[in-house]
């Protein structure tokens, strides 16, 4: 079964940090990079930040030197570490398969939502 559950979203001042976790099903997680991808009201689904199996990684200019991705193989897990958050990165985060030449697929799931307000 297909499935990706994304969690550690909340709300977070300027500056501040989180770390969100994606738990994905193993027959996703062992075969393909995996990526960050978030959602902001009223604009298209972006991919933020990427990891091959065997990590390396890429990301998005807006993200870059903030936003660290990781994987853990062994706990089918993906990780995204943000650090110094602006307002602009309120949106609604979302794991799938993704980096250069990789799309994601048509299975998403629920998200977790990140609000960076004072």
């Amino acid at each position: 079964q297909v499935q990706l559950v994304e969690s550690g979203g909340g709300l977070v001042q300027p500056g501040g940090s989180l770390r969100l976790s994606c738990a994905a099903s193993r027959i996703i997680f062992s075969v393909n990079a995996m990526g960050w991808y978030r959602q902001a009201p009223g604009r298209q689904r972006e991919l933020v930040a990427a990891i091959t199996r065997g990590g390396s990684t890429t990301y998005a200019d807006s993200v870059k030197g903030r936003f660290t991705i990781s994987r853990d193989n062994a706990k089918n897990t993906v990780y995204l570490q943000m650090n110094t958050l602006k307002p602009e990165d309120t949106a609604v985060y979302y794991c799938n398969t993704g980096g250069p030449g990789v799309f994601p697929l048509s299975n998403w799931g629920q998200g977790t939502q990140v609000t960076v307000s004072s």
